[in-house]
């Protein structure tokens, strides 16, 4: 469904160990410029549940929520870092557009 690179489950490891939480998840909402954005957050274990679709890193969790399973569905996250800084980067094959920021989708037809 959701694949992560290497470097992502690095990254979301270190993340979980960093803020002392079970999980990075990462959900779709209204808004942004582009009609919907990306949004990541932290979760401890009893804030999941059956319906959200996990993926086990080395020392983490990653997470994605059953409303935004449908938006991310083949999709594939790395994580990019360089000279200008660091971010997660979604190649999401359901996006129609995105914004430049990379946080800012644009999912029309899939309705």
């Amino acid at each position: 469904m959701i694949t992560l690179t290497p470097a992502a489950n690095h990254q979301i490891s270190k993340l979980c160990q960093e803020n002392d939480c079970y999980a990075i998840k990462l959900g779709v909402k209204g808004g942004g410029c582009a009609g919907f954005e990306y949004e990541w957050s932290t979760a401890q274990v009893d804030e999941l549940t059956e319906n959200d679709f996990i993926i086990s890193c080395d020392n983490g969790t990653f997470a994605v929520d059953a409303y935004s399973q449908m938006f991310l569905v083949g999709s594939t996250i790395d994580y990019k870092k360089d000279i200008i800084g660091a971010m997660f980067d979604i190649q999401n094959p359901n996006a129609q557009s995105a914004c430049g920021c990379g946080v800012s989708v644009n999912f029309d037809g899939m309705f």
